[in-house]
């Protein structure tokens, strides 16, 4: 099964959006499902994030390392523990008027995370990650 793709463009320069959009004290901001986020570390390949997630009625909290770091350009992460580990590449661009935020989330399942992937986290990430994605487009708009 494919990466889950979107993008968005976002009236703001690309130094703000990125500034933003990886800031662990905005997560919950402009992702539906972020409960809180911390970091470990450096905002830099080695740097982890802990985020909480509401899945379902549940809070599940979450682990991603920085795999690549070219701010104000591009970032990776991969989720480091939990059956569902995230893979998320994001690169922000400059536009004619502003920025062009692309994010590519794909998924490792481990156990149960083999069955979960295609049966719920695909499918509720393709309706998700655009409404994100508007999220981040409102609060640096506004």
């Amino acid at each position: 099964m494919a990466a889950v793709i979107a993008s968005i463009e976002i009236n703001a320069p690309v130094e703000k959006v990125f500034a933003y959009a990886i800031d662990p004290a905005n997560l919950s901001a402009w992702q539906e499902n972020v409960v809180s986020a911390s970091q470990e570390g450096e905002l830099a390949v080695g740097g982890k994030v802990i985020t909480v997630r509401r899945v379902g009625k549940r809070e599940q909290p979450m682990t991603m390392e920085f795999t690549s770091y070219d701010a104000p350009h591009s970032w990776s992460m991969r989720g480091v523990d939990g059956p569902v580990r995230p893979l998320v590449d994001t690169r922000v661009e400059p536009t004619a008027v502003g920025s062009r935020v692309t994010v590519e989330l794909d998924f490792e399942g481990r156990g149960i995370g083999k069955l979960l992937v295609p049966l719920l986290v695909k499918p509720e990430t393709r309706k998700g990650l655009p409404r994100n994605l508007a999220l981040l487009k409102k609060n640096l708009e506004a």
